[in-house]
């Protein structure tokens, strides 16, 4: 790395600190929930948060926004939900002078740089779809016009994992949009006592911007440029090709729990977030342990159990961790 890339890694770690102390102010615990929101946030990854309500998830993410200097959204998923509520829609407008009507493009809550989906689960999947092309190709086509999104962009979606009734589960293909799937656990006894606390008191905390929006973008150009050793990639590609049970080199109880493994974009999405994990703990370079940690919220949602995994009782966390045991 350059020295410039090392002044700026070391801008990065102390920016991070930074977040963590402030936002600290509005969430209580969740330290490494934060910390993988961060990873993706400087990977360009979206990120999907699953946990049962009340938990401050939507309270998480737009106090993660109010730190950074940017624009952000939210968007309410319900099942009357349209794609031209997300992406905008076009009016007729007549001009005054002239009497001529045109088509004007109103832009809809997907132009922002932080997208909140709040409860993405509770829209069918017409209308998960209309953010595809965003999550992916960061532009939004309408009426055969093709809109690009500020940079940066950055889809956080909510999801009760509880709750059946009236949802629509994710498309695969849309799920494996998401760089992490996170899920959030209950608070410890000594964490709710500091919440209750906290918000039966008084006021709400108003929380200070300490991320540009060009120091930011630095961020995400800097994860690029992270080098990495042979043995961590190759690491990290064998780990993803354990998940296939056609592959012949698998272990056996994966060919037993296992429908379908993940895809190479895993393999890509362990890499760049131990890179970003690297970084932010304010080392030059990432190794192998940084690709272990980066395996739950990288894999859970891109492996697919089957009925034998299902009535052994065996989530896909129980598997994964299974597979790094045999690392």
């Amino acid at each position: 790395m350059s020295n410039q890339d090392l002044q700026l890694l070391e801008k990065l770690a102390s920016a991070r600190q930074t977040f963590l102390k402030e936002i600290g102010r509005s969430i209580i615990g969740q330290s490494d929930i934060l910390d993988h929101i961060l990873i993706a946030l400087i990977c360009k990854g979206h990120t999907l948060l699953v946990g049962v309500p009340g938990l401050a998830k939507t309270l998480m993410i737009k106090s993660m926004a109010e730190l950074l200097d940017v624009n952000f959204s939210r968007i309410q998923f319900t099942p009357d939900l349209m794609p031209s509520d997300i992406t905008g829609t076009e009016v007729i407008e007549e001009d005054l002078n002239t009497g001529k009507r045109n088509f004007r493009f109103f832009k809809g809550p997907i132009f922002g740089n932080i997208i909140l989906a709040d409860e993405i689960n509770r829209t069918p999947p017409k209308t998960q779809a209309a953010l595809l092309e965003a999550m992916q190709e960061h532009r939004v086509t309408t009426a055969g016009t093709s809109y690009v999104l500020e940079e940066p962009f950055f889809v956080l979606a909510t999801q009760n994992p509880i709750e059946q009734e009236g949802t629509y589960p994710l498309p695969e293909a849309q799920l494996d949009r998401f760089m992490f799937n996170i899920k959030i656990d209950y608070p410890s006894r000594s964490e709710e006592i500091a919440i209750v606390r906290a918000t039966t008191a008084g006021s709400e905390p108003v929380l200070q911007k300490v991320i540009s929006r060009a120091d930011l973008i630095s961020y995400q150009e800097l994860v690029r440029r992270v080098p990495v050793a042979d043995n961590v990639i190759e690491f990290a590609v064998d780990l993803v090709s354990a998940t296939r049970p056609v592959n012949e080199n698998s272990p056996d109880f994966i060919k037993e729990w296992i429908e379908w493994g993940a895809g190479p974009r895993a393999s890509q999405y362990l890499v760049l977030g131990a890179k970003a994990k690297a970084i932010l703990d304010g080392r030059p370079t990432p190794d192998i342990s940084d690709i272990k940690a980066m395996v739950l919220p990288v894999l859970r949602h891109r492996i697919l159990t089957n009925f034998t995994a299902e009535a052994d009782g065996l989530s896909t966390d129980d598997i994964l961790l299974k597979l790094l045991e045999n690392k």
